[in-house]
């Protein structure tokens, strides 16, 4: 463990400081990372060094402080879901989010029904396969598109507002079928904990009670002691410490709770980001678990990721088309869908194909989805290798191509002036 975790530490903040000055999100070197880290290069290339650096005994340590910064992660994307985005953006929203939900599900479903027969693994039900593959080619990665948009100057830009609102929108929509995906695979065995009587009616009542609960029931509570941490003892060393003490809480306890109903643990903490008061100091005690968590701990979550992920797998050609296939409905569903749908709502052609290519990055957020799946049993690890070279290639071009756009935009408007 003492090696095994410096090792992957490092390597992912080298990774990531590369891929910032080829002028790539930090995700992508991480993703990068864990797959080479993987089966994929080193366990190919040195199969003892792989053994002696990641054994056996030490995988399931590392997959729990992976899976707790997974949680932190969760709750900060939570955090950031600014639901005022969608004030007064109306149509555009509704159009595009709606549209890059809906065209990649639909998508997604028709090729799922071609790959059930050979990529389904045995006692896996067609809707469960065919809903989980078309959710995974639907999701948007909030947090990197923020990051995206920050990095390349276009966070308080119209068209950012507008993207950010779409995929906060899309986000929502998509982690409530993975809910239904997660309700309806559990009987598989997969699932929470003592969630698999109720069925998918009784886990969806269970949601939604939780949910009420968290809205109107933990989120006032949290906004009186948000006010009154804030008045009085917010000041010091120890009130930070005792911010981030409550926020690790909240967000475990309400991780707990999805995980108890049969829903999957990162939806409590996501929930529990979303009601937390964005105050000042609670922002702050966020922070200081982000400057911990992100750069420590998820990249043994992406470590994890990796050893699941085989390209020699895919070493057939048929796997390959596969793949293919897979990458292109991904891009199809996701950068045709999005820009059809902001040019149907009224937004200028290179708006609509900026929306477009930024609804198109999936990154972390498709590295969650997958995982539950696998964890699931709903795909086996060939399709898990597809779906995640899928999310490294779409996520890796989404910078590239707004970076063009943009460029084109500039000369455009210096040619106008001239």
């Amino acid at each position: 463990m003492l090696i095994a975790v410096p090792v992957v530490v490092l390597a992912c903040g080298v990774a990531a400081a590369v891929m910032r000055r080829l002028g790539q999100t930090a995700v992508v070197g991480e993703i990068l990372v864990g797959i080479l880290l993987g089966p994929s290069l080193l366990g190919w290339l040195w199969p003892t060094g792989s053994r002696w650096l990641l054994p056996g005994e030490v995988l399931p340590y590392l997959g729990v402080l992976g899976n707790l910064g997974l949680l932190v992660f969760m709750f900060l994307v939570g955090l950031e879901l600014d639901i005022g985005l969608l004030r007064g953006r109306g149509r555009a929203v509704v159009v595009v989010s709606q549209a890059s939900v809906w065209i990649p599900l639909g998508l997604g479903s028709l090729l799922a029904l071609a790959m059930y027969g050979s990529f389904a693994p045995e006692g896996v039900g067609r809707a469960q396969f065919v809903l989980f593959v078309a959710v995974a080619m639907s999701v948007t990665a909030f947090p990197v598109l923020a990051r995206i948009l920050k990095d390349q100057g276009l966070y308080g830009t119209p068209v950012g507002a507008l993207a950010m609102a779409c995929a906060a929108v899309a986000d929502v929509v998509a982690w409530c079928l993975l809910a239904l995906v997660v309700a309806m695979a559990h009987p598989l065995g997969g699932g929470g904990g003592g969630g698999g009587g109720w069925g998918i009616a009784g886990m969806g009542v269970l949601a939604g009670v939780f949910l009420a609960g968290m809205w109107w029931g933990v989120r006032p509570v949290l906004g009186w002691g948000v006010r009154w941490w804030g008045s009085g003892s917010a000041s010091g060393a120890g009130a930070g410490a005792g911010g981030v003490v409550g926020l690790c809480s909240g967000l475990c306890l309400a991780a707990y709770a999805t995980h108890a109903m049969g829903v999957h643990a990162l939806f409590g903490a996501f929930v529990f980001g979303a009601v937390v008061p964005r105050t000042a100091e609670v922002e702050a005690a966020a922070e200081r678990m982000r400057e911990f968590a992100v750069p420590v701990l998820l990249p043994l979550f992406f470590v994890g990721s990796g050893l699941k992920t085989d390209v020699g797998l895919l070493g057939g050609g048929t796997a390959w088309w596969w793949a293919g296939a897979v990458l292109v409905v991904a891009v199809a569903g996701k950068l045709g869908g999005g820009t059809g749908a902001a040019l149907l709502a009224g937004q200028p052609a290179r708006d609509a194909v900026t929306l477009g290519a930024l609804m198109n990055c999936r990154g972390v957020t498709e590295l969650v989805v997958l995982n539950v799946g696998l964890g699931l049993g709903v795909i086996g690890a060939e399709l898990f290798t597809a779906l995640v070279l899928m999310a490294l290639v779409t996520t890796a071009a989404t910078g590239p191509v707004v970076r063009a756009l943009r460029k084109r935009e500039v000369k455009g408007a210096v040619s106008l002036r001239r």
